[in-house]
């Protein structure tokens, strides 16, 4: 095996191995999206792709949905053949056992890996598969390209999920529900831009949810806010975009925390949680954006803000967080709220 991210002097990759590693790090990045482990994989023939996919063990209820194996069922479809032995794999993480028989027996020219994966790589972590001269087919190993980024996609999910698994056991409040993981699953949720808070004064305890699209964390964000009948996975287009975007879910919306009470949706709390939210973000927000139906709430901002129509859910999509109608305590209270006669809205402000 050659150029393994491992110690000793840096190896020079081509840039055809880098372009195509490029590929699958899109892939990996997809596979985080939708809430699965971050590997990604592509095939190469000739210098064109012929398949490309994802981790997806969870969406597919698959235990051998491995990148890889995605990869090579797809390839040998498009081909008419399982034997690919004039194609390249490339691979974000070094291959465990199962892809990596799966390579020897499709008989690869090639595998190409980036990140290696000291508990289960089987091309020369743990274990090399292909350094049998028994078997009988020889493929080429190469590991390390773009291995830092690769390694960085991954490290990124685990330390957002070990996050994520620290504010599960914020205790829920006995007057609130919180919406399992359960209605998500196979739905286009971008988990990998999950944050949540519990510290905010206005939440007495109650866990607060958005989505943040910075990498570094260190712009000034704009913030969108949902209307009444949807949360903030309306703004996913936003969040795949090159500006640096926030979409937040109030209390008792998307997966926010959701007290049971229609009387705890007042107006007044829900501007304070999100005035206290917007002072807690740094660098300070742009501006937010938001449908005028929410003006009410927004009355007393400094913050400028722009109204907006909201963006259309999937049905599926839309009604995923609120699985009964006791999740809808809020969408229900402020819809009769912002309903009723109210100041005329503030002017947009630039």
């Amino acid at each position: 095996m050659d150029g393994q991210a491992r110690h000793g002097p840096a190896v020079m990759h081509s840039p055809e191995d880098i372009g195509f590693m490029q590929l699958a790090l899109r892939q990996a990045q997809a596979a985080a999206d939708a809430g699965e482990v971050p590997v990604g994989a592509v095939v190469v023939r000739a210098g064109q792709v012929i398949a490309s996919a994802h981790n997806a063990p969870l969406g597919s209820h698959d235990p051998t949905a491995h990148a890889e194996v995605n990869a090579m069922r797809s390839a040998a479809q498009a081909l008419g053949n399982y034997r690919l032995d004039d194609c390249t794999l490339y691979v974000t993480l070094e291959p465990c056992a199962m892809c990596s028989g799966a390579a020897l027996h499709a008989r690869f020219k090639r595998v190409v890996f980036g990140a290696t994966e000291p508990k289960t790589g089987a091309a020369g972590s743990v274990l090399n598969l292909f350094a049998h001269e028994q078997i009988n087919h020889q493929t080429q190993v190469t590991g390390g390209v773009l291995a830092d980024d690769c390694a960085q996609v991954l490290q990124a999910f685990f330390e957002q999920r070990r996050a994520q698994q620290q504010l599960n056991k914020v205790p829920l409040r006995e007057d609130a529900l919180r919406t399992s993981d359960s209605p998500f699953v196979g739905l286009d949720v971008p988990f990998s831009l999950s944050h949540f808070t519990a510290d905010l004064p206005a939440l007495d305890g109650l866990r607060l949810h958005w989505f943040d699209n910075r990498q570094d964390g260190q712009s000034a964000p704009y913030v969108y806010l949902h209307g009444l009948d949807g949360w903030s996975a309306q703004y996913a287009a936003q969040l795949q975009s090159s500006e640096p975007v926030i979409a937040l879910d109030l209390p008792g919306f998307g997966l926010s925390d959701k007290p049971k009470k229609v009387a705890t949706h007042r107006i007044a709390w829900h501007s304070q949680v999100l005035n206290e939210f917007l002072a807690s973000v740094q660098p300070a927000p742009v501006a937010l954006h938001a449908p005028r139906v929410m003006a009410p709430i927004l009355a007393k901002l400094a913050l400028p803000v722009h109204w907006l129509d909201m963006p259309s859910l999937p049905a599926a999509l839309r009604d995923a967080p609120y699985p009964d109608r006791g999740h809808m305590a809020g969408p229900r209270a402020l819809s009769t709220l912002l309903a009723a006669p109210a100041p005329t809205p503030p002017p947009e402000r630039s």
